[in-house]
């Protein structure tokens, strides 16, 4: 019998959740996706200090002061990788918006549209890269604005039906709802246990997914952040699925019977719709406390190792400036 990774991948387009291109060859995912998480990971790995220290000789050419320098090498690094992952898979990149700039509209489509003129430049077009942008409300008009003129946008850290709603309203290509850090909230609130069937994580995807069909919505679902194989496996037949390596590797060895959960001939019982402007979005998601705190927090971490990146590319610059 094929493994459940097999045959997930008749079912659901499968994405790679890494920055490790040696993965990404062994695994071959149709996608990838990185963040300032897996991006700081991976260019601490002895295997991809090429692409470190190109960026570092590039960024000391340019100039400019300290604080410019350093953010236009921490881009010039995402872009390696992007680039590099690129030529691997199939499919789409994911490259994302620096997290500071996540209540900043005008400032995340100038960053977007640097990304993708600086892939451009590399002959990596538009239709491979998906700009991966919060979903904040400013997150969401930026998304907007980026899609009417061809760009693609993943919206991430959503983790409620209201930003799915507001996403699809704003024309975004795909949305990522993460699984695994709903679960995370309910657990620390004490709540469960949950199988993998009423997890609340796998739960709230399965109300965007029949949502989403419903309604004839054509934004990917594209469901994140998965704590174990059960929740990959309780949203089999969902648009995409973005795994890491570790659950990829174990979907890999299981040779058991995988049941299809989501399909669009099928799909459960939808809420209303909804409609949303400004006022209606920020209460609504005032109202859910665990879409607000993990939509804050995962700012919050992203912000932090996007930090820790800068600071090892501004030694490693002032090194470069000694030498």
């Amino acid at each position: 019998m094929s493994s459940k990774l097999d045959q997930l991948r008749a079912m659901t387009v499968v994405v790679s959740d890494t920055g490790d291109i040696e993965t990404v060859r062994r695994l071959k995912p149709q996608d990838c996706t990185t963040n300032p998480t897996l991006l700081l990971k991976a260019a601490g790995m002895p295997a991809y200090a090429h692409l470190v220290d190109e960026a570092i000789d590039w960024g000391k050419r340019q100039g400019g002061s300290r604080e410019s320098a350093v953010m236009a090498t921490c881009d010039r690094l995402a872009l390696n990788f992007g680039a590099e992952l690129a030529s691997i898979v199939p499919g789409r990149v994911s490259t994302e918006v620096d997290a500071d700039l996540s209540f900043d509209t005008q400032a995340t489509i100038a960053k977007a549209h640097a990304f993708i003129k600086a892939y451009e430049a590399r002959g990596v077009g538009r239709e491979r890269i998906l700009i991966k942008i919060a979903s904040t409300w400013e997150g969401l008009r930026a998304a907007e604005a980026l899609q009417k003129e061809g760009i693609d946008c993943n919206l991430t850290l959503l983790f409620s039906i209201v930003q799915a709603v507001a996403a699809a309203d704003a024309g975004a290509f795909l949305i990522s709802p993460f699984v695994g850090r709903i679960l995370d909230w309910h657990v620390k609130a004490g709540e469960g246990p949950f199988t993998a069937e009423t997890d609340p994580g796998v739960v709230s995807v399965h109300q965007i997914y029949a949502y989403y069909k419903k309604y004839g919505i054509k934004t990917v679902v594209m469901g994140a952040s998965f704590r174990n194989t059960g929740e990959i496996e309780a949203l089999a037949g969902c648009d995409r699925l973005t795994i890491g390596p570790a659950l990829l590797d174990e979907l890999a060895a299981d040779e058991g019977t995988l049941v299809r959960r989501l399909d669009p001939a099928n799909v459960e019982a939808a809420p209303a719709k909804l409609e949303l402007d400004e006022k209606a979005f920020r209460f609504a998601l005032n109202e859910d406390q665990m879409a607000t705190e993990k939509l804050s927090d995962g700012i919050r971490l992203f912000v932090k190792d996007l930090r820790t990146l800068r600071g090892m590319v501004a030694k490693r610059l002032e090194g470069v400036a000694a030498a």
